[in-house]
């Protein structure tokens, strides 16, 4: 049994990403705990943008907190972000992710990811091994 309290984790500078690009995330689960996903809580700057596409690894999301939208850029279409919405990036759908509110999110990755990956140039992380 894994049992992390996310009170210990938040201040630990292995299990927290701070970006420069105006998000942050907490590392819950990482591959090395070998539960075959990654669990992270991801805040997003109110007022910021992000781009991304997941190119080697699925996503779910859940919103807790704050509102925006998510756009898929494939098709146009946006969709309100806002607490008890989820969505899934079941195609490694490329996106923009906007924040009008603070959105705290929780977020799943399939294959997990291992804490040490960037965002590449295209937004994707490159498939990374424990």
């Amino acid at each position: 049994m894994i049992v992390r309290d996310y009170n210990d984790i938040v201040k630990s500078e292995r299990n927290r990403v701070v970006s420069d690009a105006k998000w942050s995330s907490v590392r819950m689960l990482l591959a090395q705990d070998g539960m075959g996903f990654s669990f992270h809580i991801t805040f997003l700057e109110a007022g910021s943008e992000h781009t991304f596409e997941y190119k080697n690894h699925f996503e779910s999301v859940y919103c807790m907190q704050g509102s925006g939208s998510i756009t898929d850029l494939a098709t146009g279409e946006t969709h309100l972000i806002r607490p008890g919405v989820m969505y899934a990036l079941d195609k490694h759908d490329r996106h923009t992710l906007r924040a009008e509110e603070e959105l705290v999110m929780a977020c799943v990755f399939n294959p997990p990811v291992t804490g040490s990956e960037v965002h590449r140039e295209d937004g994707s992380y490159a498939l990374e091994t424990t």
